[in-house]
């Protein structure tokens, strides 16, 4: 077994439960693991001011992977280590195309949240993420910043065929992402991401700045977007909850979420 230096986490469905919540027996094994010196970083579809509370309440520093890989970023000293933004000239295509097919959107830059109007997604953000969106018109953001990634919100029959019309149109300018929230189960969140971008990669560039290998590497994950970051990391351990397809790479698996499987597994590997 390698001596694990990196502990890589996922957040909805490893880390944060059907409530929304962390865990005590979660909690209480990260203290442990960075007690004995494993740094602990977040690897996650949400952007930076999603994961802030996250932060706070696990007293977390240093670089985390957002945005399902765009970003590899520090928020406490709001230095970067990598960053894969959307191309100018598709994200301006795309906020054309769904102006034009009534299709709900979302803009993300790495510090804000944008939308041209609010649906019952912005009320989700705000309770669940604590986020609130900035209502403006996209192209100003998309000609004056970097976005790193652009949402759809998917749970209706309309939502899924906007999203699926969405995902033809640009299957060759953007990489999707398909995350889901145990909070929220009936709603979709699809990532739409620049080509190439994913957890693995990203975990390849924080690895490198922190001087550590990959081998000494161990990843927590539950969807079908950690498979890159298990491919990359030296250990993956699925969640109880876990899809099959990640289960199957899985060097094990632990418990449900909902059963503090976090906290099974790094006690098993890291405590």
């Amino acid at each position: 077994m390698p001596d694990f230096q990196l502990a890589v986490i996922d957040v909805d469905g490893t880390l944060i439960n059907k409530q929304g919540r962390i865990s005590e027996a979660d909690k209480k094994a990260i203290s442990q693991a960075r007690e004995k010196g494993i740094t602990v970083a977040l690897s996650t579809g949400r952007v930076v001011p999603a994961c802030t509370y996250l932060l706070k309440e696990l007293g977390l520093d240093g670089f985390h992977i957002f945005c399902d890989g765009a970003l590899v970023y520090n928020p406490d000293t709001a230095q970067t280590c990598y960053s894969q933004p959307l191309s100018r000239e598709p994200l301006l295509s795309a906020i054309d195309f769904v102006r034009e097919q009534s299709i709900y959107l979302e803009l993300y830059t790495i510090l804000e949240y944008y939308v041209e109007y609010e649906n019952w997604s912005a009320k989700m953000h705000r309770e669940f993420f604590h986020i609130s969106p900035t209502v403006t018109d996209f192209k100003k953001i998309a000609l004056r910043q970097d976005v790193q990634k652009i949402e759809l919100m998917v749970h209706n029959t309309a939502e899924r065929s906007g999203a699926e019309l969405f995902m033809s149109r640009f299957e060759d300018d953007f990489h999707f992402s398909i995350a889901r929230a145990p909070a929220y189960p009936e709603v979709e969140f699809v990532n739409v991401l620049s080509p190439g971008v994913s957890k693995g990669q990203a975990l390849e560039k924080m690895a490198a700045q922190m001087g550590i290998s990959l081998r000494n590497v161990i990843a927590f994950g539950d969807g079908s977007n950690d498979l890159p970051l298990f491919r990359a990391a030296g250990f993956g351990v699925a969640m109880g909850n876990a899809r099959a397809e990640l289960k199957e790479i899985a060097d094990y698996v632990t418990l449900d979420v909902e059963e503090s499987g976090l906290a099974a597994a790094f006690s098993k590997f890291l405590i």
